[in-house]
Formats: C-alpha cells, sequence, structure tokens
C-alpha cells in the first residue's frame, strides 16, 4: 500500500511508516496541484500538514484512497464534504500539541503582562528606559477562558498555578468537569465582564466566527487583554483594531490570523501593545516528533483495517473502545442488513432503538455500523463507516435513534426498524449471547425467534398448520440444501406463524419459487448475512 507524505512531517514518523511491512512511503513535499494529482494516482494514504491542499479534485484522482492524514489539528486544507462523500476517513492529531499550544498561550500572557519582547527591543537599541516597560501582576487576577477542552484545560493548570481565578465558558462543558478542574464555568457574557484577561480556544466554525467582534469588545472590562492561539477568524481583527486604538483592549497576543501569512502592510504589525507570532503553537521539536508519528501510527491503523482514532468525519474507536464495541458492530450491522432485506426497496424511515447497559456506551459507531450494513446490498463496497449517514440522507431516508430506558427481556438489546412511505413497519432485533458475546437475532416484525445472526436465512411467515415444517424440510432437501438451524413462532395456534430457517447454502430459483407459490406460505424471504 502506497503512502504519500505530502508535507514533511518529523523525520521520526516517516521512518515509522517506513517501517510496516507491505507499505511503499513516497515523500513529495512542496508538489505542485498538477503534480499531486500524478502522484496520487495510485495511493492508499495521504499525509499532510498544513501546506497541500487536498481538494475534491485530488481525491477524485485518487480511487485507492482510504485515508486522509492531518499532522496538527485544523483541517482547513481537506475538503472535508468531499473525502465524507467518497468514505476516505480524514483524521487529525489534536493531543500531540496541546502543551506546545498551552505554553505558547501562556507565554503570549506573560509578555502582555511584562512588556517583555518590546523591553528587549529597546535594549538591542542602546537604551536604558525602565519607565516605559512597567506592567502588571497576574495574581489574583480573573482570566477568562473560550473554550475548555485539552488546550484551553492546559492553559487553566498554569494560570492557577499563577494564583489566577480561572472563569471558563463552554457551552458543551460539563457542570462535574469545571469542578474538577477547579474553574468557575460562566455565561459567555458574564465571562467577558469579568475578565482581566481573555484567552480563547475554540475551533473555527460557523458559530465561533468572529465571536469576539465588537458587541463582545463592547462588553469586557476597559484595558482587557486578549489572546488568540487557537483559529484565526474567531476574533473578528476590524474590531480589535478599533478596541486596541480605543483603549478598551489594553493589549493583545496572536499566532493566528484571518488570513495568513498576516499581510506585510497589517496595522496589527505596527501597535506597540501586540505582540505578533507567525503561527507557532505546535513549533517545538517535542510537539513535531508527537504529531508526526502519532499520525504515521493512525494512518497505519486504518489501512491494517484495524481502530480509527483521531477522525473529524466519523466517529473515532480506540482499542480499548473497539474491545468492547466490535461485537455490537458486528450485530448492528447484521441487523442493518436482515432489516433491508425483508423490508420493500423504497423505505422512508429508519429507526434504531437501544435498550439495557448498551445505552451507556458510545452508540454513534454502532449506529453507523446498522447504516452500513442497511447499505449493504444498495451501495455495495462505496458504503463504509464515513460516508453511510450521507448515503442514507441521499436516499431520502430519516434517521432515528432512540435509547430506551423502559424494560425488555433481554439486558441489551437493538432494535432496527423501517418504515415504508405507507406507514408499514419490518423490523428486526437482536442481542448478544455467551462468553464470546455472539451475536443472535431474537425477532423479526414482533415475533420471537431465536438464530444465530450469520449465514443465509429463509424467513417464512405461514399458516400455523400440522406438516409445515416437514414441507419445508423436505422442499430444501430435494433442493440439496442442509438446514443448519431454525426457530419457529407463533402468536396464538392456528394463526401464522413465523419460521427462520439458517441454512448452509442458497436455495435454486425453482426452489424459492416453489415455496413461494405454496398456498400455506404468505411470505418468503431470502435473506444474506
Amino acid at each position: 500500500m502506497k503512502v504519500l507524505v505530502a508535507d514533511k512531517i518529523s523525520p521520526k514518523g516517516v521512518a515509522w511508516l517506513r517501517q510496516q511491512p507491505g507499505f511503499d512511503v513516497v515523500e513529495a513535499y512542496g508538489s505542485s496541484p498538477e503534480r499531486m494529482l500524478e502522484l496520487v494516482k495510485d495511493v492508499h494514504a495521504i499525509a499532510v500538514r498544513s501546506e497541500t491542499r487536498i481538494t475534491a479534485e485530488i481525491m477524485a484522482a485518487a480511487p485507492l484512497l482510504k485515508v486522509v492524514g492531518r499532522a496538527g489539528v485544523g483541517v482547513d486544507n481537506v475538503d472535508v464534504d468531499a473525502a465524507t462523500e467518497r468514505g476516505i476517513i480524514v483524521m487529525n492529531t489534536p493531543s500531540g500539541n496541546t502543551v506546545a499550544t498551552a505554553e505558547l498561550t501562556f507565554a503570549h500572557i506573560l509578555c502582555s503582562a511584562r512588556p517583555l519582547p518590546q523591553a528587549a527591543a529597546s535594549m538591542r537599541a542602546g537604551k536604558w528606559d525602565r519607565k516605559s516597560f512597567a506592567g502588571f501582576e497576574l495574581f489574583r487576577k480573573t482570566l477568562g477562558i473560550v473554550g475548555l477542552g485539552r488546550i484551553g484545560g492546559e492553559v487553566a493548570k498554569r494560570a492557577q498555578a499563577f494564583g489566577m481565578r480561572v472563569l471558563a465558558y463552554d457551552p458543551y462543558l460539563a457542570p462535574s468537569r469545571a469542578k474538577a478542574m477547579q474553574v468557575e464555568a460562566v455565561a459567555f457574557d458574564e465571562l467577558l465582564a469579568q475578565s482581566d484577561t481573555i484567552t480563547v480556544h475554540m475551533p473555527l466554525t460557523d458559530d465561533t466566527r468572529h465571536m469576539i467582534g465588537d458587541a463582545a469588545f463592547a462588553k469586557m472590562k476597559p484595558g482587557v487583554r486578549i489572546f488568540n492561539c487557537a483559529r484565526g477568524g474567531i476574533i473578528d481583527e476590524t474590531a480589535l483594531l478599533a478596541a486596541l486604538k480605543s483603549g478598551r483592549v489594553g493589549g493583545a497576543g496572536l499566532d493566528v490570523f484571518e488570513d495568513e501569512p498576516l499581510a506585510a502592510d497589517s496595522e496589527l504589525r505596527s501597535l506597540p501593545n501586540v505582540v505578533l507570532t507567525p503561527h507557532l503553537g505546535a513549533s517545538t521539536a517535542e510537539a513535531q516528533d508527537a504529531v508526526g508519528v502519532e499520525i504515521a501510527e493512525q494512518i497505519a491503523d486504518v489501512l491494517h483495517g484495524g481502530i480509527v482514532r483521531n477522525a473529524v468525519n466519523m466517529p473515532s474507536i480506540d482499542a480499548t473502545g473497539l474491545k468492547v464495541l466490535g461485537p455490537y458492530l458486528d450485530l448492528g450491522s447484521k441487523l442493518g442488513t436482515l432489516v433491508q432485506q425483508i423490508a420493500p426497496r423504497q423505505v422512508a424511515n429508519l429507526r434504531i432503538r437501544y435498550w439495557g447497559k448498551i445505552v451507556d456506551l458510545d452508540t454513534n459507531s454502532i449506529t453507523r455500523s446498522v447504516q452500513r450494513g442497511y447499505l449493504r446490498r444498495i451501495s455495495g463496497e462505496t458504503a463504509n463507516f464515513v460516508n453511510a449517514p450521507l448515503l442514507l440522507q441521499r436516499l431520502g431516508i430519516q434517521l432515528e435513534v432512540v435509547k430506551s430506558t423502559g424494560d425488555s427481556d433481554y439486558t441489551e438489546l437493538i432494535e432496527v426498524e423501517a418504515a415504508s412511505p405507507e406507514g408499514t413497519v419490518f423490523k428486526g432485533s437482536g442481542t448478544l449471547i455467551g462468553k464470546g458475546n455472539q451475536p443472535r437475532i431474537v425477532g423479526i416484525n414482533g415475533r420471537e425467534v431465536e438464530v444465530a445472526a450469520e449465514g443465509k436465512l429463509l424467513v417464512l411467515e405461514n399458516l400455523d398448520r400440522p406438516g409445515m415444517v416437514g414441507t419445508v424440510g423436505s422442499l430444501l432437501g430435494r433442493d440439496g440444501v442442509n438446514i443448519a438451524d431454525m426457530s419457529l413462532s407463533r402468536l396464538t395456534p392456528g394463526g401464522t406463524a413465523y419460521m427462520v430457517v439458517r441454512v448452509d447454502t442458497e436455495p435454486s430459483e425453482a426452489a424459492r419459487r416453489e415455496i413461494k407459490e405454496n398456498p400455506s406460505i404468505k411470505s418468503a424471504k431470502f435473506v444474506q448475512l
């Protein structure tokens, strides 16, 4: 399998890839877009930093491409939507530069409190000016952190070591985590009003773009200091310039910008109370080695068919999670495939319901496995964990996921239900049994059955009459089909019954036609799991 290293990652990461059996590693740094179109024709994976853009056009030229790995956090240079549509995994390395970025952030905070860069420049100019560079202490000041993820959490630890009061705004922050980190979780406006110093550590999204703008600056303390070592665009630079000139903001430290590189004539460069660095967040030897090796390991895991970590367009599963979730993923896929084959071709809604201890697990991956199983016979190999939700949406199928707290007859249960446009419902349910967590189908269309979730199944609805088992068994016997397992179910004697027969080989077309034409058999479906 060919791995293209398009940007210069740590030599340790490249060396690690070269040590993997069956890998052909090609280093092609600084390639033009035209050259990339040639290089990617037979590649299975691409490793980048921030220089090379992986566009939809490049992906279209790479039919074997399975994964794009970004040695860093931001994936702005990768067309994630195009990758998702093609079933290509996009991964980043969010933890490798955590400490480096947190330390740089705090260096900016310190340089604003004590104007060391300006004082150092004055000394180089031959001056001895003590009065112009008076600072202030961080002790007992209030730091507001916007976004308390990995980096924000590390910044909080360093602020607490300096004796600062730490406020945090994060819409996804659980109160228990804030308490454990000894920070005060507050509303955004409250953070703006109370903080002496503010630092942002949010991803750049439609919701966070320019979240620090004119309206936000108006709510801040006069003389507040503000810092951004996260993503350019979170702070509105035009509004920041105005706030710096008016004195509303007393100082700023920026490592990232709305447009990079920062224009040579940018007015930010001329302000004496602003410290600028050229996107150095991950620029430490330790961070570069960490993200280089980490992305190499993640790419190898994907190509070897193993775990998926730090994917930005699908749920990630680490080794520990995969060990727990693996049997459920298999069961979910089998149930999705089962329901697709017993339901009509046109389906309006798909509902997945979880019962029991399974609701406490990360069911996102299981849900995707169900979706992929449902699409397996519709979309073939093009359906995978990455693009299954998109492909389902394109079919016009609405998805609903329910975590049920009610009782079921099983410790844990997954039920998949498909509804036709007319409202007719078709469903299958399953659970895991035994020490090996073997997947079992325990319900079809509301009838209790029990059959192994593997191989080939005949699903029959028939009149509850004597001799039906013998009739079906004899017919299959004449066709040379061996029965591996059978489950019978009925609601009332003499009504309709369900017969699920697991067979070793597929019955012939003639045998299936004979089964369907039997007047006592109301419906017959042949299912391949």
